[in-house]
């Protein structure tokens, strides 16, 4: 066992130290400037512009902005890969090609995902570009032509160290990454609720936000891990089994509590900041934000809708990722019945029934645990809690279990070999 241990534990370092370094390379280049921008001009704009200042915080968590050669992250590769998710939902010959195609065909959706972001990582960073216009003094098109192939050119070899770490390193690369800037973010989230709410913070307050963090990340690892198993008996342990004894049925399907992940978030999150965008960049200046009245009534719908569009995006996107009627057809052709419910039209309404309800649960609890920081927000008058998203919380439980469980099956792969 002392040399399986040392085995096991020399994979894990290696891999960790590969996933380690990679990211230290990334975040050193995050910090590279892209030559040919005069960052004190930038720094000098966003300290004067109130909107801009507001960006660069909504982006970065700071009032410091460097545009670096990984600028772009793994973003355009996320975004791609949610493009890529919601085509495929929408179309039945890619989900039929996703579920039942061979390795070509995966590698096909991998380079059609590779080619989005490519595209997506353009697009930002002309985006960027073009809006530098009007913050740098010698801004001309061969400058804009640069920036575009630096920040593209990092977007991709971003891309391609994720899946290094993904191949050879611990964890899932592109999910480590965001885990990272997560992480990165807290000394400036701690920063802010500090130093706005010296006031307003006391022991009982600091004492709730703890008891939200803990219980948010109990809760989110419940709803990551929460199952519903659905026993199933084949048809031959239906000849063997006894009716007094059915331990031989030890098969079932695992109906996951939170189907959709974080994918309602990320689309709710998508569809509510458009407004705050429009009216930073000044397309609506018509509306006046300052008023009470105003702010108040944002507040309000903006938490009614959040909390209505995470619902309704739970329960679509949960149809998409598992078809009952799928289910029930695979069960039919491998003969295997779902104990107490015959075979059929039967076992797709069953299973409809137990996705409805684990669903709506699923969703209810997703939907709370995003509105939770905004109602302590209000309750105790503390600002800058929104930093504590549930999107953000989930990110790095599912991270840290992932990371689990690659250990645990290293672990048990070095017992497999040296027994077998």
């Amino acid at each position: 066992m002392k040399i399986i241990n040392t085995i096991s534990l020399q994979i894990i370092l290696k891999r960790l130290l590969i996933s380690l370094g990679v990211i230290l390379f990334i975040r050193i280049g995050s910090f590279l400037p892209v030559p040919g921008i005069n960052h004190t001009d930038l720094a000098l704009y966003i300290q004067a512009n109130p909107v801009a200042k507001s960006l660069v915080s909504t982006f970065s968590g700071d009032d410091t902005f460097v545009i670096g050669l990984f600028t772009l992250n793994i973003f355009p590769y996320i975004n791609a890969s949610i493009l890529v998710q919601l085509v495929i939902a929408f179309s039945p010959s890619l989900s039929r090609l996703q579920k039942e195609g061979d390795l070509s065909a995966r590698r096909s959706l991998n380079r059609l995902t590779r080619f989005i972001t490519l595209i997506w990582a353009i697009i930002q960073s002309v985006s960027l570009g073009i809006y530098l216009k009007q913050i740098l003094f010698d801004w001309n098109i061969q400058l804009l032509f640069e920036i575009v192939i630096w920040l593209t050119t990092g977007a991709m070899i971003v891309l391609w160290l994720s899946e290094l770490i993904t191949d050879y390193g611990l964890g899932n690369g592109a999910s480590l990454l965001i885990y990272t800037n997560i992480v990165s973010s807290f000394p400036n989230l701690y920063k802010k609720i500090v130093f706005t709410n010296t006031e307003n913070l006391t022991f009982f307050s600091v004492s709730i936000i703890i008891l939200l963090i803990v219980a948010s990340l109990f809760a989110i690892v419940l709803l990551q891990e929460g199952v519903r198993r659905i026993q199933l008996l084949s048809s031959k342990q239906l000849n063997q089994v006894d009716n007094k004894d059915s331990r031989l049925i030890n098969t079932y399907i695992p109906l996951r509590l939170n189907q959709a992940g974080v994918m309602p978030i990320i689309l709710t999150t998508t569809v509510l900041v458009l407004p705050s965008y429009i009216n930073n960049l000044g397309i609506l200046p018509i509306f006046d934000i300052t008023t009470p009245a105003f702010l108040i009534f944002s507040k309000i719908f903006y938490w009614l809708a959040y909390f209505t569009l995470i619902l309704l995006f739970s329960s679509f996107y949960s149809t998409i990722v598992l078809n009952p009627k799928d289910i029930s057809d695979q069960l039919q052709k491998m003969a295997v019945t779902i104990p107490g419910t015959r075979t059929g039209v039967q076992t797709t309404f069953y299973l409809k029934k137990v996705m409805k309800r684990l669903t709506i649960l699923g969703a209810l609890m997703l939907a709370l645990l995003a509105t939770l920081p905004n109602l302590i927000e209000v309750t105790l008058n503390i600002s800058s809690l929104n930093g504590l998203s549930t999107t953000s919380l989930l990110i790095m439980a599912g991270v840290l279990v992932d990371i689990s469980r690659e250990v645990d099956d290293i672990i048990y792969s070095n017992i497999y070999k040296k027994n077998y």
